[in-house]
Formats: C-alpha cells, structure tokens, sequence
C-alpha cells in the first residue's frame, strides 16, 4: 500500500456519493507497498480503504472483483469490495480504475505465534477448498513457464555460482514437475505475513489478492511455508511449519501426487520470489522510490530447501 496518485477531500468526497457509506470526514494516504494507491476513508458511518490501481495488467481487474465477493460470500476473513448504488464495485478515479473496500481491524505478524500459523493454515485451506466451485481463471503468471522465461535477463549480473544453481534447479524443477497434474482453485498468489491482519491470535482478514490467479493450489501453501516457517538462515521453524500444515489438512486433504512433489514445490516458489527480486533489483526497477527486497533472502531459502527437504504432508 502506498500513495502514487494523490486525492483531493473534494475528489473523494464526490466519490463517495456514488455508494451508501456516509459522507466523508477524513482522508489519509496510507505509506509503504509498492504498486497501487491506498487510502483509508472516514465517513460518519464507517471506516473504508480506497485503492487506485497504477500499473498491471488493469483488464484482469474484473477477476480480482470477482474473485474477492466470493470468497466474502462464503463468509471467509477476506474483505469482499463494495458495490455502488448500481451494483458496480469496479470504478474510475482520477483517471484510474479504484476499489472501494471496509477497513478490517487488526495487524501484520511479524513474528506469527504456533496458535497463529494454525490460523492462516485454517483459512488458506478453508480458501482453496471453496476456490474450487470458483469460475473465474486467470492462469498463474509467476509458475515455471514464467521461470523458464525471464531467469536469462539476471544471468549476467550472477556469480557463476549462483549461475549454475539456476540452471541446475530448473533442470530438476522440469524434471520432477514433467506431466504432473495437481489439485486446482483459485490462488492468493502473494500470501505472505504482510497481507494478513491478526486481531491477537485471531486472523481478522487476508488482504492485497492482486496476485491472485488460478492453478495449483500447492503452490500457494508453498509460498506460505517459506514466508511464514523460515529463520534468519532459511532453515523451516518445525513447530510453524506443522501448525500451519496440519491445520490446513484438516480443511483439504492432500493428494498422493500432492505429497510427492511437495519438496519440489517449495524450491521452486524460492526460486521465484529470488528471480523476481533480483528482477526488481537489476532489471525491471519500481517505478517509484521504493526500496526494492533482498533478492539473497530466497536465495538462502531455496539452498536451505535443497538441502534440507521439509518433514512430509500428512
């Protein structure tokens, strides 16, 4: 969440007469994220987050919109958007398309407790087994075809180590994943602790799905786990890692396939959270003056992946 794009009390004001929320009392531009504008509104009914869409791919917003009133329809902790007097949720502001949604309580985990990791291990499993009757589809943008594709463009600015741990790992990602067919659904694509909100232990919202896609719900636990379980080192924190795998479980059972692949899964969504980053770093920077994250970060995990496989799915 950030601000790119700045709004005027006059402009929101007038924005608001479209939807039965109140009239506006205050405007506060939110700091921090790295792609759209975000405000938090104040009506004198209810608290509100606007949020402008700068870049992207603004034709697939329809799926976003679509994607979020369903899993809020099914009375899941993710804040479905607001529909205008029309009927229309999917709006124009300042000449950029804008969501209007309600303010959920609550904040980011830096350090998720065991009691908390069995809460977003509930839900993520809860979210994929409703995803499943979800007719939208956006393929997944960031799989191993997307691997395959831009892992060329930071060759030149690695170590020939770091070279040939690439080119090794997707050698055996290709290999492992050949003809594999999984489970699919509807992903949250980017579910890390910065897009969940804790009211203590209780998650009170998931939040930010504009990585949301569809495709192999295994991959989505798999980005999870390597946010949620990993220490400083990469290793997996074991007592996060069966909180959030057993509580999942119990909301969708894994497959056979599932459990096979599951090590092979956890290396390759590091390997693409490091190929982003370093992207982002040498490549493709923001367009604004953001700090971009520590390409070594995934690095580290993936090696500690490899090296050390996680305790199998149940």
């Amino acid at each position: 969440m950030a601000v790119f794009t700045p709004l005027s009390d006059e402009q929101v004001a007038h924005f608001l007469e479209r939807y039965d929320v109140g009239n506006l009392l205050a405007l506060e531009g939110v700091a921090g994220g790295t792609e759209n504008s975000t405000f938090f509104v104040t009506t004198d009914r209810e608290v509100l987050v606007l949020t402008l869409f700068e870049q992207g791919e603004q034709e697939e917003l329809p799926f976003f919109v679509d994607l979020l009133a369903w899993f809020d329809q099914h009375q899941l902790p993710v804040p479905g958007p607001l529909f205008d007097r029309t009927g229309v949720a999917l709006q124009r502001l300042a000449d950029r398309p804008a969501l209007l949604f309600p303010r959920l309580a609550g904040r980011h985990p830096e350090q998720p407790g065991v009691v908390q990791c069995a809460a977003i291990g509930r839900v993520l499993g809860q979210m994929h087994r409703i995803s499943q009757g979800f007719q939208g589809s956006r393929p997944n943008p960031r799989d191993l075809r997307w691997v395959h594709a831009v892992h060329s463009r930071v060759m030149g600015y690695l170590s020939p180590d770091d070279q040939s741990l690439i080119r090794d790992r997707i050698d055996t990602l290709d290999s492992r994943l050949r003809q594999v067919v999984l489970p699919q659904g509807a992903l949250h694509g980017d579910l890390f602790r910065d897009n969940t909100l804790y009211e203590g232990d209780r998650l009170s919202g998931v939040i930010d799905f504009y990585n949301g896609c569809t495709g192999d719900l295994l991959f989505d636990l798999a980005i999870v786990i390597n946010d949620w379980c990993s220490d400083d080192n990469g290793a997996l924190m074991p007592e996060r890692y069966d909180a959030i795998i057993e509580a999942y479980a119990r909301e969708r059972a894994f497959t056979d396939e599932e459990r096979r692949v599951w090590p092979t899964m956890l290396e390759l969504t590091a390997l693409r959270y490091w190929l982003s980053r370093l992207l982002v770093v040498y490549v493709d920077p923001p367009a604004h003056a953001l700090t971009p994250k520590d390409p070594a970060q995934y690095r580290q995990i993936l090696k500690a992946r490899i090296d050390h496989p996680p305790a199998p799915l149940p």
